[in-house]
């Protein structure tokens, strides 16, 4: 039998991950799902930045670790993006990317798709790659 099989490798059932996405508006920085998978759905993350290469990184943290940020749901809870509003993450982020004026009632935004490196946990933003873009504002809808 092992004859038979000589040459022959298994199939390898890791299902392929989704584009990373980071998005920013004025309010706050966003990741997309495949982000979260990508680094195996971390409760807490740091946000690292190389102003030299401009690009931005996530990495998950531990919860005692200094500048970590919540950040995902468990695998299989985490059904969104993850927005992460903390002012010194925004505020920190925000000079990297020109927002455009929005129409009224649209907000605008720039994206990046990100490249994961899922052996070291980490997702690479390059800040180059930035794309911008308005969307219509989100929210609740007032009562008819």
């Amino acid at each position: 039998m092992a004859s038979l099989l000589q040459g022959f490798e298994e199939v390898k059932l890791v299902k392929p991950l989704g584009k990373t996405v980071m998005t920013i508006t004025d309010s706050a920085v966003r990741f997309n799902k495949a982000t979260a998978e990508a680094l195996g759905f971390p409760t807490f993350v740091k946000v690292l930045i190389n102003d030299r290469t401009k690009q931005i990184a996530v990495t998950p943290a531990t919860t005692k670790a200094d500048n970590a940020i919540k950040f995902s749901k468990a695998e299989g809870k985490q059904t969104a993006s993850i927005s992460i509003k903390d002012a010194t993450v925004v505020s920190a982020i925000a000079p990297y990317f020109t927002l455009e004026e929005a129409p009224e009632g649209e907000i605008a935004y720039v994206s990046v798709a990100g490249t994961p490196y899922q052996g070291d946990k980490v997702v690479i933003f390059n800040v180059a790659d930035a794309t911008p873009g308005t969307m219509k504002r989100r929210g609740r809808k007032k009562a008819a």
